[in-house]
């Protein structure tokens, strides 16, 4: 099998039993959004611009549809594309249960139909975890580029090379927490690890179908192919650990890009 199927085929061995035991069921998720959607995409907000409300948005693999709910509550217009049909289930049901409308496409973002181009939208996002699943950065980048209207806006958020290529963090609270150098920055193999949602499963909902291949980039590397894209790069913004003021304090754990179409 490619490691494009495997990825599929893990994507949907309980993804959706991993979102209910991580955020509770898609109405009860959907109710804690309801409260303070803007608080989802906080991190994200400044690089859309100030205001989302009436903009086409189009989040490429956006797995449970938090981020495209939250954008929805806030006004705007969103689709998902993603290849996980558990993935759909839950977002889908999230979105029913917030009262907004959601645009879930089913398919490989590789394998996107030609009509999906003819919609346009103002601004492409993907977010946290999305970039290693691909063997080659520039056929993503050329469908996020050809999705854009002229002047749109791709907005790319992930998690930063350092912390996923080079070093190896331990411990479980802030004062023993440990970090070593232990990977090679410029490795380019394919690597085989668990699929990130099964954390949230119980041990008996785990199987030997939920691993993934992934292949990890260098900033460089996915600076250069957004680039490569024919698209400009305006900012690329290095975040440390967003979730503690002192866990993993002076190392970098995400970044953002964004990058325009010229008009």
């Amino acid at each position: 099998m490619e490691a494009s199927d495997y990825n599929k085929r893990a994507w949907n061995s309980g993804a959706y039993q991993a979102w209910v035991k991580r955020f509770g069921t898609p109405e009860q998720a959907a109710e804690r959004l309801k409260r303070n959607p803007a608080k989802v995409i906080r991190h994200l907000s400044g690089h859309f611009g100030n205001e989302v409300q009436g903009r086409r948005m189009m989040n490429l693999m956006g797995s449970n549809g938090m981020k495209a709910v939250a954008l929805a509550l806030l006004g705007a217009e969103v689709t998902i594309v993603d290849f996980s049909y558990e993935n759909r289930l839950y977002a889908e049901a999230l979105a029913g249960a917030a009262g907004v409308g959601l645009r879930y496409v089913l398919s490989d973002v590789l394998q996107l139909p030609e009509e999906e181009f003819r919609f346009s939208y103002d601004i492409v996002f993907m977010e946290n975890g999305i970039l290693h699943y691909f063997k080659d950065l520039k056929p993503l980048f050329d469908c996020a580029a050809g999705l854009l209207l002229p002047g749109g806006r791709l907005v790319v958020q992930d998690f930063h090379p350092v912390s996923t290529k080079l070093i190896t963090s331990t411990g479980s609270t802030a004062k023993i927490r440990k970090h070593k150098v232990t990977g090679d920055y410029f490795n380019t193999a394919l690597e085989t690890s668990e699929v990130s949602y099964q954390k949230y499963l119980d041990t008996d909902q785990r199987n030997d179908q939920q691993a993934v291949y992934l292949r990890k980039w260098t900033l460089g590397e996915i600076v250069t192919e957004v680039a490569a894209s024919g698209l400009m790069v305006k900012t690329l913004e290095e975040m440390p650990n967003l979730s503690s003021e002192v866990y993993d304090k002076g190392i970098p754990k995400t970044f953002i890009i964004s990058a325009e179409k010229a008009n």
